[in-house]
């Protein structure tokens, strides 16, 4: 890699992506030209944009200077990829062709965790809310997070004096690989990206590596399929939702719209705790995060319990994890990120005990061709919990179509997008029953859901 000292520009390839645009930010607030690629524009992209990095769309590589790219400078001009920008893209193309040296997004953050102590958050499920948690927690600090903070509104907190970073530790493409984590919070390892694992088996061997990485203690869920491999002097603790071990709720209570529970912590209790976000999952989500959160306070200057106890009341979520838009008398609309079928099941869950009464009208929009035909069925199975189902046509991002995988082969009804607001609109209005409409997805999905809200406000 060339040296730090000779960098002067840093081109984003998939600038728009949640983890890449935190790149970004981070890089262009000390000082380097950042600038990027990304097919479309977004609502991130225009943030982008307003901050002062410059962005070209569509995969014209003559086009590269209007973004303020210098061509023909590889010896000062580092390329930053995401592994959803294809290697045919004629964009990465140009770059490989002309020299320029090209790093994937982790091993980049690979080398920011090793200047810094990394609290790592891996795992199938629950990594964005997590580390957000954690980085909520543990304010001021520094966090490259999966989704934007509903706290502080970014993908990316920064704090010059603070020696830890927050990071979502991926395993797609065996990313965190890359990763030097002080302490790491593992969730779960159900499978997932077998187009990249092949097995469950080499799935969780990538996690037991991942857990020889690490330097300082692992914060495992109790109970999951995973046998670390952990260096000499590396502590390893578990947490449960419900069930007692190291870091543990119980006495969860769910009424008038709240979640409070007592929190355990080797051996410690924190009695009637109450969730900012009151969705079932994230007690879960909470307990790990707060075990982290005492770790390392318990290193430090002590656990302020009551500090503790403030800011799990406050936290305010991630935007797309679980989301209230409308909640009236007739209709509630939701929004998540799920996109696995276990997710898809929490998610369900969730609302199921929030909302008992309701009808549930779900849509789904399948997220890669390989996912879903991997997956099929788990998907159908999950899908046909709803009361009523609606499918988008499969996202493909960077794959291309599979013979015969399409959404149709879950269930449920296909529709355009252009008219989903119409068919939900329909459905709530000939519904005797009050309704909650679920959206999931990591595709584009997430593009609707003001068209939907406004849609369903209505009723």
């Amino acid at each position: 890699m060339m040296k730090q000292e000779d960098i002067q520009t840093i081109f984003f390839l998939g600038i728009g992506g949640i983890g890449m645009s935190a790149l970004a930010r981070y890089f262009h607030s000390r000082g380097y030209r950042v600038c990027g690629y990304d097919r479309t524009p977004s609502a991130l992209t225009k943030e982008l944009e307003k901050e002062g990095m410059q962005i070209v769309f569509g995969d014209d590589h003559l086009r590269m200077e209007d973004c303020g790219f210098e061509v023909g400078n590889p010896q000062h001009t580092l390329v930053v990829r995401t592994p959803a920008v294809p290697e045919e893209n004629a964009i990465f193309t140009y770059l490989r062709e002309q020299g320029y040296e090209i790093l994937k997004r982790a091993e980049v953050l690979g080398l920011v965790t090793r200047q810094m102590k990394a609290l790592c958050v891996a795992g199938t499920h629950g990594k964005t809310t997590t580390s957000t948690m954690i980085a909520h927690l543990l304010q001021p600090v520094n966090a490259f997070l999966g989704g934007i903070s509903m706290n502080y509104h970014t993908n990316l907190l920064l704090d010059k004096d603070s020696e830890y970073v927050v990071v979502e530790a991926d395993e797609y493409d065996r990313s965190f690989h890359h990763l030097r984590p002080y302490i790491s919070v593992v969730t779960a390892v159900d499978a997932d990206h077998l187009d990249i694992y092949g097995t469950e088996e080499a799935y969780r061997e990538a996690f037991a590596h991942y857990t020889s990485l690490i330097t300082g203690a692992l914060v495992m869920k109790h109970g999951i399929a995973l046998q670390p491999r952990l260096q000499e002097g590396v502590k390893c603790y578990t947490y449960s939702a419900n069930e007692p071990c190291d870091f543990y709720a119980d006495n969860i209570r769910v009424a008038n719209g709240e979640i409070r529970f007592d929190f355990h912590a080797l051996g410690e209790t924190i009695a009637d705790m109450q969730l900012g976000v009151p969705v079932w999952v994230n007690i879960e989500n909470a307990v790990a995060a707060l075990a982290v959160a005492w770790i390392v306070e318990s290193q430090e200057a002590g656990v302020n319990s009551q500090e503790l106890k403030a800011r799990v009341a406050s936290f305010k979520g991630v935007w797309r994890r679980f989301n209230i838009h409308v909640n009236t008398p007739k209709v509630a609309y939701i929004d998540d990120y799920a996109h696995h079928p276990q997710e898809i099941a929490t998610a369900i869950d969730s609302i199921r005990k929030l909302y008992p009464e309701r009808k549930l009208i779900g849509v789904f929009q399948p997220h890669l061709y390989t996912r879903t035909r991997d997956f099929a069925e788990g998907f159908r199975r999950v899908l046909a919990t709803l009361d009523e189902c609606l499918l988008l046509p499969i996202y493909p991002a960077r794959e291309e179509p599979i013979p015969g995988v399409t959404s149709e082969m879950l269930g449920g009804q296909v529709v355009q997008k252009k008219y989903l607001v119409a068919e939900l609109q329909r459905r709530v209005a000939q519904s005797n029953e009050p309704v909650v409409v679920l959206t999931v997805g990591a595709g584009d999905i997430d593009r609707l859901v003001p068209e939907v809200a406004n849609g369903l406000k209505i009723n």
